[in-house]
């Protein structure tokens, strides 16, 4: 999917192989590192979807999965896994953040329902499954908004509109992208920084912030896109602590176990900041980190 990923898979493949377990890894990508021999002791390429990689399990009938080292696409293959029941069927525990966890953080209503139960702060949004409920919701919030598509990789669909014309565009292949057919509509903020926090937390609770990462460019450009700086330049020590606490108890809210970006707008001219989202897998902040 990213190269980002192919490190994270080829870390965790060493790793499991040091602690002496055998691993069966599915990855239809010839031109990986991880897909060299030496790193797994069985590999299957096919494609990584839930019906392909349930032939794998019927097969090899693995003790546990791990999902949060294959992007976004292993995490919507071990959140389809799970419903189809076929995790349950063969008695397969998911290492790291649980199946629950991971649709809180990918679906951006739940997120954000999570992030209110908390008291935790996130922009003005309301979330949209057609076209006319998200003209309409949008309309309520007043224009311009930020659209973000749930379940995705690298922002695909998503999109800032300035009208409603912008929106009508725009809006159905926003809502094509998602793995889920929902988006979010948001209050678009405007030329506010964007930083992210790398978080590292174990299933004890024990968690501990990485690094923190400034985008160069505001809110509004993708992060995937944006040029990055770690550590952050322009944070004073109060802007700093604030997020690097909220970050942990995003991590915390998605009982995340293993590894996650959280991701903040923050008023250039104020204190005042907004939790965007998080990614409860290795990402290209982690590996940056």
């Amino acid at each position: 999917e990213a190269a980002e990923f192919d490190y994270s898979a080829s870390q965790a493949l060493k790793a499991f192989r040091e602690e002496g377990i055998s691993q069966v890894l599915v990855n239809s990508n010839v031109a990986t590192v991880q897909t060299s021999k030496q790193f797994a002791d069985k590999i299957y390429m096919v494609p990584v979807t839930w019906w392909s990689v349930a032939k794998v399990i019927e097969k090899e009938r693995p003790d546990a999965i791990a999902i949060g080292f294959g992007g976004q696409t292993a995490l919507n293959v071990g959140i389809d896994l799970f419903k189809k029941g076929i995790l349950q069927q063969y008695g397969i525990k998911v290492l790291g953040t649980p199946i629950q966890g991971i649709e809180r953080a990918l679906s951006r209503e739940k997120f954000r329902e999570t992030m209110i139960e908390r008291n935790l702060p996130v922009p003005p949004s309301m979330s949209a499954t057609s076209v006319d409920e998200a003209l309409k919701k949008a309309k309520v919030l007043g224009y311009p908004v930020m659209v973000r598509v749930s379940f995705n990789l690298g922002g695909r669909g998503s999109t800032v509109a300035w009208n409603e014309n912008e929106l009508r565009e725009n809006i159905i292949r926003a809502l094509s992208q998602s793995y889920i057919g929902e988006v979010l509509i948001e209050k678009y903020l405007h030329f506010w920084k964007e930083l992210e926090y790398e978080v590292v937390r174990d299933s004890k609770g024990n968690a501990a912030v990485v690094a923190c990462i400034e985008n160069l460019d505001p809110m509004g450009v993708h992060t995937g896109e944006s040029t990055v700086i770690s550590p952050c330049q322009t944070l004073d020590n109060k802007e700093f602590q604030d997020m690097r606490t909220l970050s942990i108890e995003v991590a915390k809210s998605i009982d995340l176990v293993g590894e996650c970006n959280v991701q903040f707008a923050l008023n250039p001219s104020s204190y005042d900041f907004f939790i965007i989202e998080t990614n409860p897998r290795m990402s290209r902040s982690s590996a940056l980190a």
